[in-house]
């Protein structure tokens, strides 16, 4: 027994040493753990005020380096331009639109409280920084899987528009920070949120608040409505995608969410939800009217271009366009394609309507209709086809000819240097003998086109055109009467009003006025309209309008009628790949054209079938409420001739060569309906296009 306790004792006598052993070890271990927070608190602690000193240099760079508040609040480094139409409404923008400086006080409360809902509800109580949205940011995301919400204040928002660049980077976030602080050391609240008003781009090319409730609503931002706030509020978002002249719907909706927003924080109430739910927003009528696009493009192109393309002040201005006569245009061309042209078809078409003093009051350069979209009434150049002979006739009037002459068609070969032989054919085959100028430009005859050009010489011809307003370059040879000569819809229309105008050239124009915003004189101002130079004498331009009268009366182009005085020209080029009618009454010169864009011809298509039926279309229109009024037109002057060769010469009728035929057989010309030449066999004709 004593020996067991003796042993236990020894025992319990043992673990002494093993528990100092033990407890010694932990010291140890703990002197480690403490030296080494101690370390790490130190190297913190190090890190931390060496972070602190790079943020203080940092945000000590940005302060000195931010301007006045005011020198932010237009960032733009190009002016605007806005378009009124003739009436003074605003019907188009380009580049970036600015309505001019704001602040808080000088919008309506409602947008700023709409902002501060959508953007940053702390706004007034953080520091620049707000570290409780970015941590419901971040729950927010997490839960979504994805990024669905960020916790940028609208302090570090307009860090990023001033200095910074919109990349989704950990570095520009990290960059945001020092600059968010210095903006709230440099700048007073107020200050900070005029900036990101004035800056923020909201869309359809508007900077700012202002310019965007101007662009949308036609008012000042002073004036918002809660559903109006809220739609321009919700474009902070994404401006492209709720854009209401892109997505009406969805704007709308978006609106809805800022409204609600606006609840939540107590800046409306329920029942002023609810009425402004009921009822949204909703467009000007210069906003919502997409109209006029090709017709701005033009302005903006032919415009001064330090007013226009390159301006950096902000420009205003004044057009000739007319909004109901473009509207009425685009019934007429779409009443056409939609029951006439098969569906699907590639064919094209534009429109031109001017003033006979060459205002030009609406223009279609295309089925689309959206600007940017290649406009086929300025930038495609065609062949003009028989639409160019009443050049050729007026030439042949200025020179002594009378629309009473009488010339025979019969066949004809002219000997060309370098090419041989030509022979022009008339449309569909056959000639018509003896026929009066003005039966031969009614019915499209080509020989006679041909042989009156050949008699008042070519070079007289072109003299002509170049004074009615044809600026492009005109062929050498005797298919110049012909048409083989390539123009836009916009020269011929300004041409042909000319002959409308009484003779006077009349230059397509569709400026009126430009001023710069502030100033109350204007920059530029277009002349008195209906002075342009003399291009025909009145007489000529009178006799003329009398024969294209023939054209719609009982010509190729009886198509056109408008049921009013008018006068007019077809066109058809080789293979009809061009197809025209450009035609005047006493109120508007109308040109039409159609094609297609590959130079592909156009299957059972003549100017006197869907262009002059086009023309009719857009013409009745146009002209409702207006009183029918004659034309200007002209008796038949001096004694009659007739052409006495296959070149053209002329003389006065008393010869018994069976090329002369006196004038006293006119009428019988007349009745007999002159024989099957020109083109009258296929314009009468109107198919709809099948390829």
């Amino acid at each position: 027994m004593a020996r067991k306790s003796k042993k236990s004792a020894g025992k319990r006598a043992g673990s002494a040493p093993r528990a100092v052993r033990a407890s010694g070890f932990d010291r140890v271990i703990g002197g480690v753990v403490k030296w080494m927070f101690r370390l790490l608190f130190r190297i913190g602690l190090r890190l931390a005020l060496i972070l602190l000193l790079i943020l203080g240099g940092a945000v000590g760079y940005y302060l000195f380096k931010l301007p006045p508040a005011s020198e932010l609040l237009d960032a733009r480094t190009h002016g605007s331009v806005t378009m009124l139409d003739r009436n003074g409404d605003v019907f188009a923008w380009r580049g970036a639109q600015f309505g001019g400086e704001i602040g808080p006080g000088d919008v309506s409360p409602y947008l700023v409280e709409a902002i501060l809902a959508a953007e940053d509800r702390r706004f007034y109580s953080h520091f620049g920084i707000d570290p409780r949205g970015l941590l419901r940011a971040m729950v927010a995301n997490v839960r979504a899987g994805g990024f669905v919400q960020g916790g940028s204040t609208i302090t570090q928002q307009v860090a990023k528009n001033v200095f910074l660049t919109s990349e989704r980077t950990l570095e520009r976030k990290l960059k945001e920070v020092p600059v968010a602080l210095a903006l709230e050391l440099k700048y007073t609240k107020d200050e900070i949120l005029s900036i990101y008003m004035n800056r923020v781009y909201l869309g359809a090319g508007a900077t700012g608040f202002e310019a965007a409730a101007e662009r949308y609503f036609s008012k000042s931002a002073k004036f918002l409505t809660i559903p109006e706030a809220a739609m321009l509020a919700g474009l902070l978002k994404a401006p492209s995608r709720f854009a209401p002249t892109s997505d009406l719907g969805r704007a709308e909706g978006r609106a809805a969410v800022i409204i609600k927003a606006m609840v939540e924080t107590g800046a409306i109430s329920e029942s002023e939800a609810v009425a402004a739910l009921a009822r949204p927003a909703r467009l000007s009528t210069a906003a919502a009217r997409r109209t006029g696009g090709h017709f701005a493009d033009w302005v903006m192109d032919s415009g001064p271009a330090f007013l226009t393309a390159t301006t950096t002040e902000d420009v205003r201005i004044a057009t000739t366009f007319d909004a109901k006569i473009q509207a009425a245009a685009e019934a007429g061309l779409a009443e056409v394609f939609e029951t006439k042209v098969k569906p699907g078809s590639p064919a094209e078409a534009a429109v031109v309507v001017m003033s006979p003093a060459g205002e030009v009051r609406a223009m279609i350069g295309g089925r689309d209709p959206k600007a940017g979209a290649f406009n086929r009434a300025v930038q495609a150049l065609r062949q003009t086809g028989s639409a160019f002979k009443p050049f050729i006739y007026a030439a042949a009037l200025e020179a002594g000819f009378s629309p009473l002459d009488v010339i025979v068609d019969r066949p004809l070969t002219i000997d060309v240097p370098g090419s041989g032989p030509w022979s022009p054919e008339n449309y569909g085959g056959g000639y018509a003998g003896p026929v009066t100028l003005t039966t031969a430009l009614a019915r499209s005859i080509n020989t006679v086109a041909v042989r009156l050009s050949e008699r008042v010489g070519r070079e007289r011809v072109r003299r002509l055109a170049a004074a009615m307003g044809i600026t492009t370059p005109l062929a050498d040879g005797p298919a110049l009467a012909l048409g083989v000569s390539e123009s836009t819809l916009l020269e011929m229309t300004g041409a042909y009003a000319a002959i409308a105008n009484g003779g006077r050239r009349a230059t397509p124009r569709g400026i009126s006025e430009i001023t710069i915003r502030g100033d109350a004189e204007p920059v530029m101002s277009a002349p008195e309209t209906g002075g342009g130079e003399r291009a025909l004498s009145a007489e000529t331009a009178g006799q003329l309008t009398g024969m294209m009268e023939e054209v719609i009366r009982s010509g190729t182009g009886r198509r056109a009628d408008p049921g009013r005085p008018a006068a007019g020209k077809t066109g058809t080029t080789q293979a009809a790949r061009d197809a025209w009618f450009i035609g005047f009454t006493a109120d508007y010169v109308i040109g039409v054209w159609m094609g297609k864009d590959d130079n592909e011809p156009l299957a059972g298509v003549t100017g006197g079938g869907l262009p002059a039926e086009i023309w009719r279309e857009v013409a009745v229109r146009i002209h409702e409420g207006l009183p029918p009024r004659p034309l200007k037109t002209r008796p038949p002057r001096g004694p009659a001739m007739a052409a006495d060769d296959d070149a053209g010469a002329a003389r006065p009728s008393s010869s018994s060569d069976d090329g002369v035929v006196t004038s006293v057989l006119k009428d019988v010309i007349n009745l007999l309906g002159g024989g099957g030449g020109g083109e009258r066999g296929r314009e009468e004709r109107s198919e709809p296009i099948n390829r």
